[in-house]
């Protein structure tokens, strides 16, 4: 189902190879073939020059392969006439050594000017030997007890669509209606239910966020917006809640991620087709690309400063904005429609948390890092209890919240959080 991007693969020279295995008796044999033809793919890109080389390691190599990886490729480099340089050169050529469960991938990043072109290695599969008990973070999850159920205990008609604590309250959003749940001994139970007009639709979905400050939201549905406020009841026998929503019709565009997702970056909002149940890709403000039609969409922070934004296309590809252009994320193919962003402090810091694709009876969820243009597995799979069919950010953004279809039909909704291994 997932695309991944068709690499053309750089010729070279089979004395290119002789000369650098001569030259680096210490490097291992493996590594020869696709440091040559990675540079043989960067210098059809940038042609004879001089560019700065950086690696970096995000796979299981051993950090003491890493200079005479280093060193075949600038060997490499140099039989195509590019020399390696310090900080004067304008062009760069910033190389990740990266891996997922089936094979590593070395991607190169070639900036030349303010263009920036990518060349891609697939490495032979026998030397990935990632394991799940190599993975250094672990996913837990926890039940939201009570967020299943209406007044009454009657089973859900409708998918909850989306979740979110303010207050020491749940406020969750289903297709036709706001609910608050509160807090009871084991539990939640719904205590407040405020009506929206339904519409039809054969996949909803609905962004809810709490707003600065904690104590209100707002909730975009296809065609509606609701704004819902807490404040303290009266107290004695005939207090009256301390919830209002108010709802009205609207085709403004939606935030497409968490304040706490954001980095400090300006909010971002895309246009939601209410008849397709999808964003149009259309943004605002502009990202200096533009975006296909897709499904969610996510923050990644980068290291250097800004972040780079992750989308899940309609087709099934999961691709990635990034200087001014968008770029097929390899390693994706088995991802759901829906993913969410959590800052767990582990590796990198933050993780992408994806589904599984399909619809399986029992779906799973598992972490991933994209450093560059592949997503890198960080944890083994979590089981889950059935459909995974939304997945957010929760506030804290250090955790999601993911909703569960059984095989009943009833929804559950669960938290997600990743622990470091």
């Amino acid at each position: 189902m997932r695309h991944i991007w068709a690499v053309i693969l750089g010729s070279f020279g089979l004395s290119g190879i002789a000369i650098c295995s001569a030259q680096i008796p210490q490097a291992p044999s493996r590594w020869v073939q696709p440091a040559a033809e990675l540079a043989g793919q960067i210098a059809d890109i940038l042609g004879p020059g001089q560019a700065q080389v950086t690696v970096r390691n995000l796979s299981t190599i051993q950090a003491g392969e890493i200079p005479a990886i280093r060193k075949l490729l600038e060997l490499d480099l140099k039989a195509h006439g590019i020399i390696a340089s310090g900080g004067e050169s304008a062009n760069a050529v910033r190389v990740t050594l990266s891996e997922n469960v089936r094979e590593r991938l070395w991607v190169a990043e070639v900036v030349e000017g303010s263009e920036t072109h990518v060349a891609m290695v697939h490495v032979d599969a026998s030397t990935a030997t990632v394991a799940v008990a190599d993975a250094r973070m672990v996913l837990q999850k926890e039940k939201i007890t009570g967020l299943s159920i209406r007044i009454g205990g009657i089973a859900l008609d409708d998918p909850v669509l989306a979740a979110t604590e303010i207050n020491g309250h749940f406020v969750v959003m289903f297709a036709d209606q706001i609910s608050i749940f509160s807090p009871i001994p084991g539990g939640w139970t719904e205590s407040n239910t405020f009506l929206m007009e339904k519409r039809l639709s054969r996949d909803p979905r609905g962004v809810l966020l709490a707003n600065a400050g904690g104590g209100s939201f707002t909730a975009y549905a296809p065609g509606a917006e609701c704004v819902g406020s807490y404040s303290l009841p009266l107290s004695g026998p005939m207090a009256e809640s301390g919830w209002s929503v108010r709802c009205h019709t609207s085709d403004d565009p939606w935030p497409i991620y968490q304040s706490a997702d954001a980095s400090g970056l300006p909010p971002l909002k895309a246009f939601y087709n209410p008849a397709r149940d999808y964003f149009t890709g259309v943004v605002a403000p502009s990202i200096g690309v533009d975006l296909p039609a897709f499904y969610s969409a996510g923050l990644i922070p980068r290291a250097a400063g800004g972040a780079a934004l992750l989308v899940t296309e309609i087709d099934g590809k999961v691709s990635i904005a990034e200087n001014d252009a968008l770029r097929n994320v390899a390693g994706t193919r088995d991802w759901g429609s829906d993913f969410a962003m959590v800052r767990s402090g582990c590796g990198a810091g933050t993780q992408v948390i994806a589904s599984s694709s399909g619809e399986a009876v029992n779906d799973s969820l598992r972490a991933f890092e994209i450093p560059a243009l592949e997503a890198v597995p960080e944890s083994g799979p979590l089981a889950m209890d059935g459909t995974v069919t939304a997945l957010w950010t929760a506030q804290d953004g250090k955790s999601a919240f993911a909703v569960v279809r059984d095989t009943a039909g009833e929804y559950e909704v669960d938290r997600v959080s990743a622990l470091c291994d």
